[in-house]
């Protein structure tokens, strides 16, 4: 892999880490919304609703550090190993969101399911005690349901799109250091090319330059390589 296409392909890795954690950050935001506006109010609160607020959370946190580290550790095998198999747990974890939210999947009109409890969409939400945090309308709050859910599909997707540039980025890593990993040095001398095969203490030996690539080595027992 050159140099220009290692570099593309890290920086379109770096767009799609992006994309993923304004994912993360705003399904942490309207849950951590919906988290403080329920205990305000002590109203009861779900588990799912904390399960997707420490969801989005740890996402937004994996995708930051993902962002922050491309730059220095992208393509190592190791690394990239270990993105692809949290990239695959967040799969998991986005679709588990987004079936959490399934109910903002119609049109939030008339009787609706959501994290305030049941009831008309043009209600509000009531609480069992005053609080500072304002209570949604349960149209309000099943939209935010909607906006989560789509949300929540779109992360899916570039978590896919992520572990696919992992590998891309690991095999092109890998295929570089093979190329240039050959089987001796040359350095031109005068008269010729010096060489020395990987391994050996034999020093530096003078072939005569025939042609415009470098001679072949040539092994004799005593251990000197040279062409005649």
């Amino acid at each position: 892999m050159g140099a220009k296409s290692g570099l593309a392909l890290k920086f379109l890795q770096w767009f799609i880490r992006g994309i993923q954690f304004l994912c993360a950050a705003l399904i942490l935001g309207i849950y951590a919304y919906f988290l403080a506006a329920l205990h305000n109010h002590n109203l009861p609160i779900e588990t799912s609703v904390r399960a997707v607020t420490g969801i989005s959370g740890a996402a937004a946190l994996y995708t930051l550090l993902g962002l922050l580290l491309l730059c220095c550790v992208a393509g190592l095998a190791f690394t990239s190993f270990i993105a692809i198999v949290l990239d695959f747990c967040f799969i998991g974890c986005f679709v588990y969101v987004a079936v959490v939210n399934k109910h903002g999947a119609g049109s939030c009109a008339g009787y609706v399911d959501t994290p305030f409890g049941q009831g008309q969409s043009d209600a509000t939400a009531t609480g069992n005690k005053d609080g500072f945090t304002a209570l949604p309308s349960f149209h309000t709050a099943c939209r935010l349901q909607t906006a989560s859910m789509a949300v929540a599909i779109i992360a899916i997707v570039f978590f896919i799109f992520s572990m696919l540039m992992e590998v891309a980025l690991s095999y092109g890593t890998e295929n570089t250091a093979v190329n240039h990993d050959g089987p001796a040095d040359y350095y031109k001398q005068e008269g010729g090319y010096g060489f020395q095969t990987h391994g050996t203490t034999g020093g530096w030996h003078t072939a005569p330059q025939t042609s415009g690539a470098p001679a072949r080595n040539y092994k004799y027992e005593d251990g000197i390589y040279e062409r005649a």
